[in-house]
């Protein structure tokens, strides 16, 4: 087994090489390589790309920490020279998650924490240091971007404090206080459930407001990310109940918002949020009797050019289907036509035609109505055009295999229709080419009355017969 050396010993080296023989920075590095290479060391734990000080042969990232360090523990007045380590740090850290993972064990975390706790308690004798603040959470963000460990108790101690002063006015303090605690959230069910135990969804409130853009974005990022599952290290989660305590704080807010901005980006991340949170029957209910049906209409007739809005209009509609009243309700409000233009304007992009069609799979699905509702449309030859356009998308035949089986399963008429623009053919080539969807495909085929050759997958065998 090859030998490895720790970072310290390798920069060290490094060091010695610039400070001894008079290298430059890249010269030392590009000798410490060889030197431990011709002795066999194994270097892939090693960052070889660190800047280093010409002055000191130190690594810059190191001697920023220490220098931070320092200039805490001697309380020094000098505000400039704290703002420039910070940036400083911040460039580091935004380099790679090598160099984020070595602030990290320097202890640049527990650094920034103090220097904001320092900051936030001179408020209370000073006007609030923004520009210093700012600076330590852009810092902040860098370090914790994929290192959500770090976010620690007193770090959500700093967040609440900073929502608790209502700085509305303040849009990059906010908002770089909301960006931590999404980087806080990703990956780390802890951090979620510790930050849902908290006052967060109350002090957030009042951001949700007509004048606040970005922050609206930014915050609409964090109750997504709040129910996000995707920690392997924890066997259950608290997603759904996440989202219903979300939900059933700021859901009527949220869709309050929908008629205030005519921004596409705030529109998509409020139509993503809101289906993000209508996990359970009575909030798609409640959706529903706030006029959110016939509001995401207006914004998709009003934006069908638009492709994020549309799909996040489009999976929105599908989630809210998942209660039958309300699927009853869209269909019944005039949803047929609105995607039939969409799928229509929208032909030669994948994603809109997959969203658009797992859209008609939901809101069709048992209901003979609502598949005459959209046949009458003409919708099924925009169908047929959207399968043969993507023909090596297996998603979108899967889900045009839906849509149609949906469609005719209980409206046999149609089947002439629809075989009448070539289906048949198209299906069957799209089996052939994606087998891993086959018997989606076979559904479909069956239920528009083609010949379909059924297998039966598996037969048991006693080994030993049955007496009778």
């Amino acid at each position: 087994m090859a030998k490895m050396i720790s970072q310290d010993t390798f920069d060290d080296v490094v060091k010695e090489n610039v400070m001894d023989f008079s290298m430059t920075p890249t010269e030392a590095k590009e000798e410490t390589i060889k030197q431990f290479e011709a002795q066999g060391i194994n270097l892939t734990n090693i960052i070889k790309d660190l800047s280093i000080n010409g002055e000191t042969g130190r690594p810059i990232i190191n001697e920023t920490i220490d220098k931070i360090k320092t200039h805490i523990s001697r309380k020094s007045e000098d505000m400039q020279q704290l703002l420039e380590l910070l940036t400083v740090l911040d460039l580091e850290c935004q380099k790679s998650l090598a160099h984020r993972v070595l602030a990290g064990k320097n202890g640049a975390h527990d650094a920034l924490i103090t220097v904001l706790e320092q900051t936030l308690a001179d408020t209370e004798e000073t006007p609030l240091n923004t520009p210093l603040l700012c600076k330590c959470l852009q810092a902040a963000n860098s370090l914790s971007q994929k290192q959500p460990d770090l976010f620690d108790a007193e770090a959500l101690a700093i967040v609440l404090r900073l929502l608790e002063l209502k700085l509305v006015d303040q849009v990059d303090l906010t908002c770089l206080t909301l960006q931590w605690l999404q980087k806080a959230c990703v990956m780390h069910e802890m951090n979620r459930q510790n930050i849902m135990s908290t006052n967060l969804l109350k002090l957030t409130k009042p951001l949700l407001r007509k004048d606040n853009a970005r922050i609206v974005r930014e915050l609409t990022a964090v109750l997504r990310f709040l129910v996000l599952d995707d920690d392997i290290r924890v066997e259950f989660g608290c997603a759904h109940e996440h989202a219903r305590q979300i939900a059933n704080e700021l859901l009527l807010q949220l869709v309050e918002l929908l008629p205030v901005y005519e921004d596409v980006n705030v529109l998509s991340d409020l139509l993503l949020t809101i289906g993000t949170l209508a996990v359970r029957q009575e909030l798609c209910t409640l959706i529903d009797d706030a006029g959110g049906l016939r509001l995401i209409f207006d914004i998709m007739k009003a934006n069908l050019n638009q492709v994020r809005l549309s799909r996040e209009a489009l999976k929105l509609l599908r989630a809210l289907a998942g209660h039958d009243a309300v699927k009853a309700h869209i269909v019944q409000e005039g949803v047929a036509p609105i995607i039939k233009e969409l799928l229509e304007t929208h032909q030669s992009n994948e994603n809109i035609v997959t969203a658009a069609l797992a859209c008609i799979t939901t809101l069709t699905l048992r209901v003979q109505e609502h598949s005459t509702a959209f046949f009458e449309t003409g919708i099924a030859e925009i169908i047929v055009e959207a399968l043969r356009l993507h023909p090596k998308n297996k998603i979108v035949q899967r889900n045009g295999a839906w849509a149609i089986r949906n469609m005719v399963s209980r409206s046999r008429n149609q089947c002439e229709t629809w075989l009448s623009f070539g289906v048949e053919d198209l299906l069957n080539s799209a089996m052939a080419e994606h087998p891993s969807v086959a018997q989606d495909i076979k559904a479909a085929l069956r239920d528009l009355g083609c010949n379909v050759q059924l297998r039966e997958e598996w037969t048991g065998k006693a080994e030993k017969k049955i007496a009778a």
